[in-house]
């Protein structure tokens, strides 16, 4: 799986703000996409635009009904980026705050005395709006094991533990910690099969930096995202309901639109910025050749994004030129395992002879930002089965380059050769 070609490399490194600095360290590289990836020039362009703007939705002059058609535009934008035909997208307070929102009103909607169900590989976003809102609810919440062996679950998981009376049910696309995906379309289908009513919600919040979305393929309810993970900035999250989950009871204005979710005066800029983040992939569709519609040059970008990721995490774990990857290094244990085909531009790893808070700190001396995952509520979830207080996160996107990861493995060997 070839990555991609140098020339079209740099010309997205330079679609996208510091990309190989930070104003307070200087020159650095970027391993630290899944905490937040790189903001694209065009959305910092556009939220200052945006910032300057005093007008309000709703009113009758020019410059409300502009913002209007942004956000309008926004929607179908994000309608064609998640292959989404029916439903509705909004935008609220983060990712986390709309995974409790969909999930609490899924909860609350449904029968009492049924089930909800998740797995133990999700993050605590919508583990503990399950754990919460399933006891207010009247309902048991039941979490799957997930392997730890391979850092993932699988659709067998969903079908042994789904029951006629799982009312909700939540899927986490892409790990965090661990970094590997899951099939959602099967692991819904494994639900439907028994439970066809179950209103299933999954966090697709990092998973969508790598895109490759298709909500008309998973048959779900629920599909929330964080932009600042996937090239916009911070401060609000998005999600797409279905039909029936839109028609459930929700907090709303007495007299308001009818099923409308948004909770007060949304940022316009936020919407604007969604359709920079949308018009950067067909933009990456068109470089690597597509030439059809909309939905197909996003479909290629996926493509693209994906082979260059596994590019850079072979080069990571099996090693480029003459330097050794870390499966082959001494003392260095990866999560998940050294070739798992789930894996998505996210290694986690531990050193047998060094803290990974040390780990992460020589590495950030050398210029390579990594981070620390600590076996706390975020992630002792994942780590504290494996018997680990830490590891430390090496996480990727499709605009970092080899010659990164060539600086990375050889600070990697000088400090664990020290």
């Amino acid at each position: 799986m070839a990555g991609i070609e140098p020339q079209l490399l740099e010309e997205i490194r330079a679609k996208f703000a510091q990309v190989d600095h930070c104003p307070q360290q200087g020159k650095r590289i970027f391993f630290e996409n899944a905490g937040g990836a790189l903001t694209l020039n065009s959305v910092v362009e556009t939220s200052t635009q945006y910032a300057a703007i005093p007008d309000n939705q709703g009113r009758d002059n020019v410059g409300s009904h502009e913002l209007n058609r942004v956000i309008a535009k926004a929607k179908e934008d994000l309608r064609i980026f998640m292959n989404a035909t029916e439903g509705q997208f909004f935008v609220g307070e983060s990712g986390t705050e709309l995974l409790f929102r969909l999930i609490m009103n899924a909860c609350l909607g449904t029968e009492h005395g049924g089930m909800v169900l998740g797995s133990t590989l999700e993050h605590p976003a919508t583990r503990s709006a399950s754990h919460r809102w399933s006891k207010i609810g009247g309902h048991q919440h039941v979490l799957i094991a997930h392997d730890d062996n391979t850092g993932t679950v699988v659709p067998e998981r969903y079908g042994e533990a789904v029951t006629p009376e799982t009312r909700v049910a939540t899927i986490v696309h892409t790990s965090p910690v661990t970094g590997m995906g899951v099939d959602v379309a099967a692991c819904a289908a494994a639900i439907r099969a028994v439970s066809p009513e179950c209103f299933i919600i999954v966090d697709g919040i990092q998973h969508a930096a790598h895109g490759d979305i298709d909500i008309e393929l998973y048959d779900i309810d629920g599909y929330v995202i964080s932009p600042y993970k996937v090239f916009s900035r911070h401060g609000y999250g998005v999600a797409w309901i279905s039909d029936r989950l839109t028609h459930l009871p929700h907090d709303s204005l007495v007299g308001g639109p009818e099923g409308n979710w948004e909770m007060g005066t949304r940022d316009t800029g936020a919407y604007a910025t969604l359709s920079d983040v949308v018009a950067y992939f067909e933009w990456l569709g068109e470089a690597q050749g597509a030439n059809g519609s909309r939905r197909e040059k996003i479909e290629r970008a996926s493509k693209a994004i994906k082979a260059q990721e596994h590019s850079l995490v072979e080069a990571m774990v099996n090693g480029v030129g003459n330097l050794t990857g870390l499966a082959d290094m001494k003392g260095i244990t990866l999560i998940g395992g050294n070739e798992n085909p789930a894996r998505e531009g996210l290694v986690s790893l531990v050193a047998e002879k060094l803290p990974s808070i040390d780990l992460v700190r020589k590495l950030n001396k050398r210029g390579v930002r990594t981070h620390l995952r600590k076996a706390d509520h975020y992630s002792g979830n994942i780590l504290v089965p494996l018997g680990l207080d830490s590891c430390v996160r090496v996480s990727m996107c499709h605009y970092n380059s080899i010659d990164e990861v060539k600086e990375f493995l050889i600070a990697m060997h000088e400090i664990c050769g020290e």
